[in-house]
């Protein structure tokens, strides 16, 4: 019996050729038809074949009279042979992307704020500069982002801590605070109202965030400051659109962030009433896992975030004065 193949034998005698050659006499089972697609004499491939054969102290195919079939050993050596030119294609590839503006695989997930302006804006941005970056983008509230960031499911959190448990897994990078308008469709009859009380809003049917959401628990504080319940003739959600769907469909009322509506309060589907009850904005901000340290795509695009929330706090107060 041969003496086994070490390692390093391996490493110094095999070349991708070898594994192209292996390959494709795999697939033909034919010298002749292997040596015209290698565009090599049919002399020069049975040699090459002989050669690496000889290194590992085996055959590889049978030599019949109209085929060459993998022997059993020669068998396992193909899978290698296939898998090895498999991954070197996928690397070639990733390589080239590289190169050509790729930056690998972002998952952001983010609260329906961000998602209005914050995030475009910072994807736009990145986007510029690594055109190949692939980004996928999960809108939910926090609650749920805060469980899919802890179980890798997201790279990227743009929202809030709703529990604080959450404080000790991931670090919180501020952007900016979230403010909340009080809107009706243009036909409520609040509309007319010149001086609206908390009592006033508890008569009509709202839409609401669910339980559990800061947003809800921001305007249950609210009405229990203003000393009225929640209003029991509501709706649930967390979809844009099915908050803007029966706005316009009923007299119903709901607190929205403010940058989520911009274009309809332009564009007149909804509008926004004077706010009896206290609703302070709500900050929100870039989280990351504490356990993992970012890959260099999520770190430009976390700075990418910071900087445009920068820069948007500055056009701000440049209107402001």
């Amino acid at each position: 019996m041969p003496p086994d193949i070490t390692h390093a034998s391996f490493c110094n005698g095999i070349r991708y050729k070898h594994l192209v050659l292996i390959d494709t006499l795999a697939r033909t089972r034919n010298m002749h038809a292997a040596a015209t697609l290698m565009n090599l004499t049919q002399p020069a491939l049975s040699k090459m074949l002989r050669d690496v054969e000889d290194q590992f102290g085996f055959p590889f195919f049978e030599r019949l009279p109209r085929s060459m079939p993998p022997t059993e050993l020669g068998d396992y050596v193909v899978r290698f042979a296939q898998n090895a030119l498999a991954d070197s294609q996928q690397f070639v590839s990733q390589v080239n992307r590289l190169r050509s503006g790729g930056h690998g695989h972002l998952r952001v997930g983010g609260i329906f704020a961000s998602t209005a302006q914050v995030l475009p804006q910072a994807i736009a941005a990145i986007k510029a500069r690594y055109p190949l970056l692939s980004i996928e983008v999960i809108e939910q509230s926090s609650d749920h982002l805060l469980i899919m960031l802890e179980q890798h499911k997201l790279d990227i959190m743009i929202g809030r801590f709703t529990d604080e448990r959450f404080r000790a897994l991931f670090d919180f990078h501020p952007l900016e605070p979230e403010t909340f308008s009080l809107v009706v469709n243009k036909s409520h009859p609040l509309n007319d109202d010149t001086s609206i009380t908390p009592a006033a809003l508890s008569d009509w049917p709202w839409v609401l965030y669910p339980v559990g959401t800061p947003i809800r628990d921001r305007l249950e504080q609210a009405f229990n400051l203003a000393g009225i319940p929640i209003p029991s003739d509501s709706v649930e959600t967390t979809s844009m659109p099915v908050f803007l769907q029966l706005l316009q469909s009923a007299p119903m009322i709901a607190v929205l962030p403010r940058t989520m509506i911009v274009e309809s309060l332009s564009n007149g589907l909804v509008k926004e009433l004077p706010c009896p009850l206290a609703l302070s904005p709500l900050e929100y901000g870039v989280l990351t896992r504490k356990d993992k340290p970012l890959s260099g795509a999520a770190r430009l695009f976390v700075d990418m975030l910071v900087e445009g929330a920068r820069r948007r706090r500055g056009e701000q107060g440049e209107r402001d004065d």
